[in-house]
């Protein structure tokens, strides 16, 4: 069995720093900031990777060595929408940059999409990426693909991704592996050979939205991490057998808040994650048997 993945839950109020080889991870609340910098010796040749505390929601940006930006979620609805994206402005502000050029969002729950309008209002966004179409009806998510969304991003651009896309990123590659219920066919590179963990999977149930949540693998010269939103259970069975298309990765992000609707052993033992960090609120997420699997892969 490999060494256990070290989780980091955003429940901890403690500093956490953790340094690894080649991956540098220093957590200052509200955002944990993941560094891996590349061999070359050259100025701010690393991917900075913000994980952003929007308590029990989603937010997480990507800097590029030059300074290019993709936003992952958006947090929290409602009250909680100012915070988180003043949130996401201060990881920007310490990133150096002011603008977001790509924005994913992962699929069309008030967690993950919340602070969008709010964040679109304090800084200019570039490109807006998702899905396709709310499939689970719900009235906040309706209104705000109707009447809010199309005006965020009339003044930008408006992509639907589909598996196998690329995603602009100077010096990283970003590749869609799930999107709209849909996975990969084709192994990423190096990646394809059979997952032992298959054999022993039980379905899970699932909601209308969350499996069809657009996840992202990122490459940065040998560094690798995968974000799926809130992929559920059945959703990673399809991607991650028989065979392994994704590999290993470095860090694994966004675990569904740690829920164990998702993070099968089917994925989070098969990619072998060095670290694997989830987003939690205070009630919510990091239960006890996904704890357990995380720590066991």
């Amino acid at each position: 069995m490999p060494p256990s993945a070290d989780a980091i839950d955003f429940r901890d109020t403690d500093i956490v720093r953790l340094l690894m080889r080649p991956i540098k991870v220093v957590f200052l609340l509200p955002v944990l900031l993941v560094r891996f910098a590349s061999a070359q010796s050259q100025p701010r040749a690393a991917l900075d990777v913000y994980v952003i505390d929007v308590e029990g929601g989603n937010a997480t940006l990507f800097v590029s060595p030059s300074r290019e930006s993709l936003l992952i979620d958006t947090g929290n609805a409602g009250v909680a929408a100012v915070r988180d994206a003043g949130r996401i402005v201060d990881a920007m502000t310490d990133a150096g940059i002011r603008k977001i050029d790509r924005l994913i969002t992962t699929h069309w729950h008030g967690d993950h999409f919340g602070g969008m309008a709010e964040l679109a209002s304090r800084v200019s966004i570039g490109e807006f990426i998702d899905h396709g179409p709310n499939v689970q009806p719900g009235e906040a998510a309706d209104t705000f693909l109707r009447e809010v969304y199309p005006r965020l991003y009339s003044k930008a651009r408006h992509t639907v991704a589909k598996p196998g896309d690329r995603i602009p990123l100077a010096g990283a590659e970003v590749r869609v592996v799930t999107s709209a219920g849909e996975t990969i066919k084709t192994p990423l590179a190096g990646a394809g050979k059979p997952n032992p963990y298959c054999a022993a999977f039980k379905p899970g149930e699932n909601n209308a939205e969350d499996p069809q949540s657009l996840g992202v693998h990122v490459a940065f010269g040998k560094f690798r991490t995968i974000h799926l939103g809130d992929l559920t259970r059945n959703k990673e069975f399809e991607l991650m057998c028989p065979n392994n298309r994704i590999g290993a990765v470095d860090v694994l992000l966004g675990l569904h808040h740690g829920q164990a609707t998702s993070n099968s052993e089917v994925i989070v033992h098969a990619l072998r994650p060095r670290v694997a960090i989830m987003n939690n609120g205070t009630r919510k997420g990091g239960e006890p048997d996904v704890m357990k699997i995380v720590h066991t892969s």
